[in-house]
């Protein structure tokens, strides 16, 4: 059973992939996100979480892709945790700023380093073509 259950949302532009910094807890790229409060739907959880951390945005064509688990993305050593993250893609409206707890907006793509990633998204590919096509993936 996982530690943690989060929404997030897989957005592309082109052949980049949205990512997020958070100002807390590690350093790695994740997607946007967070967590369900008590009587929201994923979808109503997804909007509220895109625009606290990215500013006046929606997420459009919302579509199920599916659901993964790995190692949460924790910069501490001694914390293993689980991430459980319930995936969709969409077309995101408007232009992402970074807010609340996240520093660093990030259009990741085939010239940037895979290191930087969360382990979900290497392991699991869900973010399936930007990730695969990565020059030091596979």
């Amino acid at each position: 059973m996982a530690d943690f259950t989060k929404i997030g949302a897989l957005i592309l532009c082109g052949d980049r992939l949205l990512l997020c910094r958070k100002r807390r807890d590690t350093s790695k790229l994740i997607f946007p996100g967070g967590r369900i409060e008590a009587g929201e739907t994923d979808l109503e959880c997804l909007a509220r979480e895109l625009r606290e951390e990215l500013g006046s945005v929606a997420l459009a064509n919302a579509e199920y892709v599916g659901t993964y688990e790995d190692r949460a993305a924790l910069d501490d050593p001694a914390a293993v945790k689980t991430l459980r993250i319930v995936l969709y893609r969409g077309d995101l409206v408007g232009t992402p700023t970074p807010g609340s707890e996240i520093v660093e907006v990030v259009w990741f793509g085939p010239d940037s380093d895979v290191a930087e990633l969360s382990p979900v998204l290497v392991r699991r590919d869900p973010a399936g073509p930007v990730v695969a096509r990565h020059p030091d993936v596979g």
